[in-house]
């Protein structure tokens, strides 16, 4: 299957990385374009036999399957340009949250699906959630998950639930990834553990707190009841958080949705919505 992926920002070079040193697609099979050549160029020295397109044009001509990895307001022009090849028997697949299956088919006759990777998929694992558009052949919907399943763990999601989900999934990392590295400050600070230290302790406590709840030995409260003996350390601890956080999460959500509402009307006007 001849894929295409067009951009190769941080989320469009994940997926060729995790593709093709997954082997679900060698680097032949494979057709990327950017705007910024040198970074395809980059990614070419990395996998030789990798093709670099001249243009978006051409990835599309020449893929099956065709990624589209570029910025949710860069979606519509793109295919608006080049609607005349995206043929009925191809596939397009948007990683962008704010642009709906339904606004796709709106302009596209080929099968239309919209994924959205997480930097998990790096390393193989964590998820990637998935919309089918109504109209998406049966075939590519297989051939899709077929792939997709090579780098992670493909999860069906409601249109109601995109950006909740894609907080937890996509946007995840890097705030759970902000509180330890703040975690960590807090220690070096406090106590004159060393930086590299802390890390590597932290680092550890992440993997093998991932494995419990991959096993499925514990779930996250029952390892939390687990380690809080009560009168104990940790319970103090626990104290504090529940004391400090407050509704910093609540805060967090709505954060992210006004700002995804934000997006969803500019992409409303463009798609004439």
């Amino acid at each position: 299957m001849k894929t295409g992926i067009i951009g190769t920002g941080n989320m469009g070079t994940i997926l060729i990385e995790s593709f093709i040193e997954s082997k679900a697609l060698v680097p032949s099979d494979v057709y990327i374009h950017n705007r910024t050549p040198e970074k395809s160029l980059k990614l070419k020295s990395q996998y030789p036999g990798l093709n670099v397109a001249a243009n978006n044009r051409e990835v599309i001509e020449k893929s099956d399957i065709i990624f589209l990895c570029v910025k949710p307001k860069e979606i519509y022009s793109l295919i608006a340009e080049h609607q005349s090849v995206f043929l009925k028997e191809k596939c397009v697949v948007s990683i962008t949250s704010p642009i709906t299956t339904a606004q796709l088919e709106s302009l596209l006759p080929c099968s239309c699906i919209r994924a959205i990777p997480s930097i998990t998929n790096r390393a193989l694992a964590g998820a990637v959630l998935v919309t089918f558009g109504e109209n998406c052949q049966e075939e590519w919907k297989n051939q899709f998950l077929h792939l997709i399943k090579a780098i992670s763990h493909p999860v069906e999601i409601d249109d109601r639930w995109t950006r909740a989900a894609s907080d937890i999934v996509s946007c995840g990392p890097a705030f759970f990834s902000y509180m330890t590295r703040k975690f960590i400050q807090a220690a070096v600070n406090e106590t004159g553990i060393s930086q590299k230290t802390a890390e590597n302790l932290a680092s550890e406590m992440l993997i093998g707190m991932g494995e419990l709840l991959k096993k499925k030995i514990y779930t996250l409260q029952s390892l939390e009841e687990k380690v809080c003996v009560k009168g104990g350390i940790t319970g103090e601890g626990i104290a504090i958080l529940e004391q400090e956080i407050g509704d910093m999460f609540e805060k967090l959500f709505a954060k992210t949705h006004a700002k995804f509402a934000e997006d969803i009307a500019e992409i409303n006007q463009q798609f004439g919505a």
